[in-house]
C-alpha cells in the first residue's frame, strides 16, 4: 500500500503467475497523486493462501475476492492487469460496479474473452507438461513437483538467458514455487475458456472505463483490445514500444494515464453529484 487518502484510493490486481511486486515500478507514482493505492496478491498467489477447494478458483469466486478487498479497503477504482483484468471483470458484473461503490475500471493488456494464439498454445502446453487434462482435480502433491521441474528445466533458463539479473531470477523462482498448484490449473483453464462478456460490461456505462495495453502485446492482441474500447465506449491508450506489462516497461506513461483518468473520473463524479443536488434543492 502506497499514499495518503485525499482523493479515492485505488486497488491493482495481478495477472497469471503475477503478483503485486508487478506494480512496484508505478505504486509510488500513483501515490503522488495523494491517492492510496493497494497492489495485492489473488488467492493462492505468491504470499496469498491458497485454498483446497478448486472451486474457491472460480471466476466468480475470485471475482468475490476483488468486491470483498474493495470494501474492506474503501478503494473506489479497479485496475486488472492480465488475468487480472478478467477478474475484475467478474467483481464489476457481479454488482461492486454500482455508482456508489467504484468509481472507475481499467484492464491493463486484458481481452475480451478467452486468451488465444501463441500465448494459449504456451498456456496448454504448461497444462500438458504438468499433466493436467482439461477437466479432473490433479494431485497437488504431482502438480507441486512437477512446477518445480518446469521452472528448473525451462522457465528459469529462458530467464537467465534473456538477461534477468540473478536476484530478480531469485525472486522469480520464489514466487513461481510460492503459487498453489490448484490455483494455476484453475485459472489457466479459465483463461483458455472464458466467454466475451464485452457487452454486459457495456451496459454499465455509468462506470468510467479505460484499455491500456502496449503496441507489441504478445497475449491479447493489440487489435482485439481497441476493439474492446470501442465497444465498451471506453477510453485507449496504447503504448509505444511496450509488450504486456505497461507497468514494468512504462512506468511514467502508465501511472501518469491512471492518475489522469482517476481524477477526470472523480470530477465527472463530483459534478454529477452537485447537479443533483442543485436539482433536490430546487424541488424542496
Amino acid at each position: 500500500m502506497s499514499g495518503v487518502c485525499e482523493r479515492e484510493a485505488a486497488l491493482l490486481v495481478p495477472g497469471y503467475t503475477g503478483s503485486k511486486e508487478d506494480f512496484l515500478a508505478i505504486l509510488d507514482l500513483l501515490a503522488d497523486g495523494s491517492r492510496q493505492v493497494f497492489a495485492i496478491d489473488m488467492r493462492g498467489q505468491f504470499e496469498t493462501p491458497g485454498a483446497d477447494d478448486p472451486g474457491s478458483y472460480s471466476a466468480a469466486a475470485l471475482g468475490a475476492d476483488i468486491a470483498a478487498i474493495m470494501h474492506v479497503t474503501g478503494a473506489k477504482h479497479l485496475v486488472g492487469h492480465s488475468y487480472g483484468g478478467l477478474v475484475g471483470r467478474e467483481a464489476v458484473l457481479a454488482g461492486t460496479g454500482s455508482g456508489a461503490e467504484i468509481a472507475s475500471f481499467t484492464l491493463m493488456s486484458s481481452g475480451p474473452a478467452a486468451l488465444t494464439g501463441p500465448r494459449a498454445k504456451e498456456l496448454r502446453a504448461l497444462l500438458a507438461a504438468l499433466g493436467v487434462s482439461d477437466e479432473g482435480e490433479p494431485d497437488p502433491a504431482v502438480l507441486r513437483a512437477g512446477i518445480s521441474e518446469l521452472w528448473r528445466a525451462h522457465l528459469e533458463p529462458q530467464a537467465v538467458a534473456a538477461g534477468v539479473p540473478g536476484h530478480i531470477v531469485a525472486f522469480l523462482s520464489r514466487r513461481m514455487l510460492s503459487n498453489d498448484p490448484y490455483g494455476l490449473v484453475m485459472m489457466a483453464r479459465h483463461m483458455l475458456t472464458a466467454p466475451d462478456r464485452t457487452a454486459e460490461l457495456a451496459r454499465l456505462d455509468q462506470i468510467p472505463m479505460l484499455i491500456i495495453y502496449g503496441e507489441n502485446d504478445n497475449s491479447w492482441s493489440p487489435a482485439a483490445q481497441e476493439n474492446m474500447a470501442r465497444r465498451l465506449g471506453a477510453r485507449r491508450l496504447c503504448i509505444p514500444a511496450a509488450v504486456h506489462s505497461p507497468a514494468v516497461e512504462a512506468p511514467a506513461t502508465t501511472s501518469g494515464a491512471l492518475t489522469q483518468f482517476w481524477d477526470a473520473a472523480e470530477a465527472a463524479s463530483a459534478k454529477t453529484a452537485s447537479a443533483r443536488s442543485a436539482a433536490v434543492t430546487r424541488t424542496t
